[in-house]
């Protein structure tokens, strides 16, 4: 599903990784651990193109990451940022804003669908009319989380997704995520959200080191 393959990757002239491979069949959930600073967040950014490698290969569901494949790669991945940007006025919107698209027209959920979600991520019906400035960086990224999943996306990528969260809604957001038909890359401290991943990778002298757990 994700294959990382003798990749290289440098920031600000700055060596994070060095001819690193990693491969994730469906359904892992891998989390990455490391020092503050290591290269754990811009990892996740070059799996979406954000950053550009200085070599090797990202492979997505078998299509290499390219200039020419970036958009469609996005298009299946699910980026959970610590603080995620909605791109919207209101989150009824910011929910709404990928169905406005040609693409995705057609799959536009109901508002019992979006209510379902919504109770599901232990966020209130009056949410939808909140302004997006003004809910927290926790309710952005379940907000995020319930989009991705109404779009039917299976691949996530998650940066310290449970950093803003009370314990009951950590334990929401870990039941969407951890389900079996998703493939979890992550970034986290926490030592719950650790436990419950199949596959600890750790940084080490610009390596990613597989861990036993």
């Amino acid at each position: 599903m994700l294959e990382f393959n003798d990749i290289t990757l440098q920031v600000h002239q700055q060596l994070l990784l060095e001819q690193v491979s990693l491969q994730m069949a469906t359904g892992d959930k891998v989390v990455i651990c490391g020092p503050s600073g290591s290269g754990k967040s811009s990892l996740l950014k070059a799996t979406v193109g954000a950053l550009p490698l200085s070599g090797g290969k990202v492979r997505v569901e078998g299509k290499e990451l390219s200039a020419q494949t970036v958009a469609e790669i996005r298009a299946g991945i699910a980026f959970i940022g610590q603080e995620p940007e909605l791109c919207a006025e209101r989150v009824h919107e910011a929910l709404l804003l990928p169905f406005k698209f040609k693409t995705h027209r057609h799959n536009t959920p109901n508002k019992y669908q979006i209510l379902e979600y919504l109770e599901r991520l232990q966020l209130p019906e009056a949410i939808l009319n909140k302004p997006c400035n003004r809910i927290s960086g926790g309710e952005k990224q379940r907000i995020v989380i319930i989009r991705a999943l109404l779009l039917g996306k299976s691949i996530f990528l998650a940066d310290e997704v449970t950093s803003a969260l009370d314990p009951e809604s950590r334990a929401t957001v870990m039941t969407e995520l951890f389900r079996p038909e998703i493939t979890l890359l992550s970034v986290s401290h926490d030592p719950e959200w650790i436990c419950a991943c199949s596959r600890l990778v750790e940084f080490s002298n610009h390596q990613l080191v597989e861990a036993g757990k």
